[in-house]
Order: structure tokens, then sequence, then C-alpha cells
């Protein structure tokens, strides 16, 4: 009798757990968009901005980046307060994706072409750039 309630119990046990196994697998969703831009291309906004933006803008995003070094003008503090409320989003993603040259300024801000069909890489770089406000 003892038995019959251990293979009883082993059996409910191994259906539940595959039940919830089940039950997480059908309920799992992709990565939830945060602020609209989807997980992979906030990744991979992130590894850009390390990989290029940094070089010149600094890895804090004021300008003193290891390439500004040689470089006049000088990159622009990206963490300034005035210079973030006296731009739009669309111009910091057209500067992005189309240089300095595109906005008025200086071609020493290279332009991105492989960004073209990336719009959401574009956006989480501007993201990222808007949020360095808070690390000045």
């Amino acid at each position: 009798m003892h038995r019959g309630r251990c293979e009883r119990l082993v059996g409910t046990v191994v259906a539940a757990v595959v039940l919830g196994v089940g039950f997480l697998h059908h309920g799992a969703r992709a990565a939830e968009p945060k602020n609209g831009i989807p997980e992979a291309a906030a990744k991979e906004a992130q590894e850009l901005f390390t990989t290029r933006c940094s070089v010149c803008h600094g890895a804090g995003g004021k300008g003193d980046g290891p390439g500004a070094a040689g470089l006049n003008p000088k990159p622009r503090n990206l963490t300034d307060p005035e210079w973030q409320k006296s731009v739009d989003d669309a111009y910091i993603e057209k500067i992005i994706q189309y240089g300095g040259m595109a906005v008025g300024k200086s071609a020493a801000m290279p332009n991105n072409p492989d960004l073209a069909a990336k719009p959401d890489v574009v956006k989480g770089i501007r993201a990222i750039v808007r949020g360095l406000t808070a690390h000045k």
C-alpha cells in the first residue's frame, strides 16, 4: 500500500512538472522592447556606442574619448543639458546615421551608412545619448 502511494505521489509530481514546463513554454514571450526598442537592437546599439561613439565622445559622453585628442573641433559633450534641450530626437538620429556634415557640423563626425537598414539600432544609440545627461 505504501508503495502505491509513493508511485501516485511521484506520478503527480512528474505531471505537475511537465504541466508547469508546458505552461512556462507556452506562456513565454520574446523580451519586451524597452522604450520601444527591441532587446537585440538595444544590445547592438550599446555595442556600437562602445566601439564607435565612445572613441571620440568618451564612455560617459563628455567628448573626452581617446580619439578626441587630435580633433578640432572637439567632439560634442553629449551630457550638456543645454545641448540636449536644443536638439530633437530626429537631429540626433540624423547625425548618427549620416554624420556631422549632414547637420552642418564637422566632417570628423563620421557617417554610419550600415545603419540605414537598422532604424531600431539608430533609435537605441539615440536613447543612449539621451540617457547621458544623468551621468554628468
